[in-house]
């Protein structure tokens, strides 16, 4: 089954929250899931790492439990992100246990990987691989994935330097398959934008920072609403990729923003050490204006449904991804 076919009927907006490090935690993916976004978590956000089954057992059953006491609103299906780069000593373990639950999506980082992508379609399940630009997007399709996330400039973490309207332009001349497009959206005007350019689902991380079921720090939180997108530098040195990252937390790491050296690429590191030693440096992409409060993240998704549904009034069009009863639902309903 497509991801198309997989998610249709079962989403209130054509989203993916993305998996954020170190944040993303059952609680977050579930409310996400239940809001009627794709809920995502990185694996090794489970430490240690014998959790991580645990965690993924504890979504498809709360998500299963959902779907019983909602049947007209079926919950969105959730990913694990998969960071396969060879720092990763963790990759054969975790994916054993996707593929043991049988994880409907699995979104790949930092490499593409054919026995990875083999791995998940010997169930049925989908791979997404996100890219900066169109070398890694061919690599990620030559060696099997089944469509692609694009990073473009304006993402939070690790990102791209392309603007997200060249980037998905080039792409979509060659490639027909799903695209998710992150960079920048934190607004419900922002993911039809996304829509218009020809992704299908908008790819949002660092407005979810700022909700109660995420795994981020009081301090990060109300870093994120206090800021904007001139408070965003995009620097390698926390882990040898470029990123975007809020100038304060790096401040009060003892950097200076506006004067950071490079670092080596070769010296990516995704283990727990980094874990420790930069928990404090906190990433964002440039968005965040439109994050003026901490909310649940239901009610993120259902702002974010008003801003779309507005957006999507002035142009008389609505996405054909998204379930019409979810038009009708509560605002308490959808916040429960």
């Amino acid at each position: 089954m497509s991801l198309l076919d997989m998610v249709k009927g079962r989403l209130s907006l054509p989203v993916i929250g993305s998996p954020l490090f170190i944040i993303s935690v059952p609680d977050l993916v579930v409310a996400q899931c239940t809001s009627g976004v794709i809920g995502s978590m990185p694996s090794l956000n489970a430490r240690p790492a014998e959790q991580f089954e645990d965690w993924v057992i504890e979504i498809k059953e709360r998500l299963a439990a959902h779907d019983a006491r909602h049947p007209d609103r079926p919950a969105a299906p959730f990913a694990i992100n998969l960071i396969v780069h060879k720092s990763n000593d963790r990759l054969e373990q975790d994916l054993a246990v996707v593929v043991k639950h049988k994880v409907p999506l699995v979104i790949t980082s930092l490499g593409a990987r054919p026995e990875v992508n083999q791995a998940v379609h010997s169930y049925g399940g989908t791979v997404l691989h996100d890219v900066i630009n169109q070398r890694f997007a061919h690599s990620a399709i030559d060696k099997g994935a089944d469509g692609l996330v694009l990073v473009a400039a304006g993402a939070g973490g690790h990102a791209g330097a392309l603007s997200p309207f060249g980037f998905l332009q080039e792409t979509r001349a060659w490639f027909d398959g799903p695209i998710a497009l992150s960079g920048a959206i934190a607004h419900g005007a922002s993911i039809l934008a996304a829509e218009a350019l020809g992704a299908d689902f908008a790819y949002i991380g660092s407005a979810f920072i700022a909700t109660e079921e995420a795994r981020s720090a009081p301090e990060q939180r109300q870093m994120i609403v206090e800021s904007g997108a001139e408070d965003i530098v995009y620097t390698n040195l926390i882990t040898g990729v470029h990123g975007n990252y809020l100038k304060p937390s790096l401040r009060r790491a003892g950097l200076d923003p506006d004067n950071l050296p490079s670092s080596d690429p070769s010296a990516m590191d995704f283990g727990s050490d980094r874990k420790k030693r930069w928990k404090d440096i906190w990433g964002s992409g440039q968005g965040i204006g439109a994050v003026q409060e901490v909310l649940p993240a239901a009610a993120l998704v259902e702002r974010l449904r008003r801003e779309y549904a507005a957006a999507r009034v002035r142009l008389g069009t609505r996405s054909p991804l998204v379930n019409p009863a979810w038009e009708t639902v509560p605002e308490a309903a959808a916040a429960e």
